[in-house]
Formats: structure tokens, C-alpha cells, sequence
């Protein structure tokens, strides 16, 4: 479930002494007030009170929120690279291999409900295009891995609609418009997350793969 703040709580000042502060516990709290303020209602002063250190020692970590949003969706989504290439590697049927990837996408999302909100569900126009060039790059490179094998499907004559790259597209917009409701209208009373995942990969792929 989503954490909604609307006040980030601030944690009790760590002692001086206390020298080492982990990035992770700062970009953790750094993804909560993201959210619950939006990038613009964020600062660093709200991070840092968060976290339970002073501004000054926050920029020790990172320079701006910009190389703390960058951070964050660098990890997000060389996790899901990892992933990929890890799928991509087994043996395996390609639609199968499509089926696992959507599989570990869907999961990485539901495990990592504000993660995901963050870096898959916000425009990044707040984000300097030539900061931002890279971590699209990357992005590229998460989304061509994935596309191989419905390449391969459609190589061997077996997608109904469409070409390679349009399927892959609504393959991973099916997938991600699934997951995003599940992350943002807990309150609906859904089915369970497992079945609704197995419904939507049963008609995504029925519905464009012939057998």
C-alpha cells in the first residue's frame, strides 16, 4: 500500500558521532515526501528533518533533490534491467519469456508501491533535460531487452495485431496500468493482486499471440 504523508514526521537528530548516515535511509524517506508533497513541496530541509540530520549533513550525501530523484529511478530501473537480462537468459519459449518479465515488472511494482508511483507514473518535466538524458537512455535499454522477445514472436509469424514494437507497447502499458490502480486505489476492494496479474497476462497474450 502507498504511504501517504501529510506532514513527513521528524526523526529524533542523529548524535554527531553518528558520522555515517546510509543514502538508502535518505532516499527512502526522500520517495515518501515526493509523493506526499510533490517534487516542487519538497525540500531538502523536509528530507533532512525526515531522516533526523541537518541540511548540512544531507549535502554531504547529495548535492540537490535532483541527484536524489535521478538515484532513485537509476536503481528502479537497472533493477528491472537486471531482471530482464536475467529472464532474457533462460531457455525458454519467448512468449513465456514475455510472460516472466511482465511477471517481475508487475511484481518489482507492487513490492515497491512508492518506487514506482515516483519514477514510472510522473511526467520528469521538472527534470532537466540534459540530467535526465541518461537515466532515459537507460530506460531504453530496460524496454529493448523486454522487446526481444516479442520480436521473436512476431518472427515467427505469430502475433495476431500489430507489429513487435506496438505489442510490446501494449503489453507493458496493460501491465502498468494494472499494477498503478492496485498502487493508488487501495481503498477499491480489489480481487487479489496474483489473480488480476495472471487474468491480465492470460488476455494480453491469448488476445496477440496465436498458438
Amino acid at each position: 500500500m502507498t504511504v501517504v504523508l501529510k506532514k513527513p514526521q521528524k526523526s529524533a537528530r542523529k548524535p554527531k558521532g553518528d558520522g555515517h548516515l546510509r543514502r538508502g535511509e535518505i532516499l527512502e524517506a526522500a520517495e515518501k515526501i515526493f509523493i506526499a508533497e510533490g517534487y516542487s513541496g519538497a525540500t531538502i530541509r523536509k528530507i533532512a528533518d525526515a531522516v533526523g540530520v541537518s541540511s548540512t549533513a544531507l549535502y554531504m550525501h547529495f548535492r540537490d533533490k535532483d541527484q536524489i530523484l535521478m538515484e532513485i529511478s537509476n536503481d528502479a530501473i537497472e533493477r528491472l534491467l537486471a531482471l530482464n537480462t536475467q529472464i532474457a537468459a533462460q531457455p525458454v519459449d519467448p512468449v513465456a519469456r514475455v510472460r516472466l518479465m511482465l511477471e517481475a515488472y508487475m511484481t518489482f511494482a507492487l513490492d515497491n508501491p512508492n518506487t514506482y508511483q515516483l519514477v514510472f507514473c510522473s511526467t520528469g518535466e521538472h527534470i532537466s533535460q540534459d540530467k535526465i538524458s541518461d537515466l532515459l537512455t537507460l530506460g531504453d535499454r530496460c524496454f529493448e531487452k523486454f522487446s526481444e522477445p516479442v520480436h521473436h514472436i512476431a518472427a515467427q509469424g505469430r502475433l495476431r495485431s500489430g507489429s513487435a514494437v506496438e505489442a510490446a507497447e501494449v503489453l507493458w502499458a496493460g501491465c502498468h496500468g494494472l499494477v498503478s490502480l492496485l498502487i493508488t486505489k487501495p481503498s477499491r476492494g480489489w480481487s487479489s493482486s496474483e489473480g488480476l496479474m495472471k487474468v491480465m497476462l492470460d488476455g494480453l497474450l491469448h488476445g496477440l499471440v496465436t498458438d
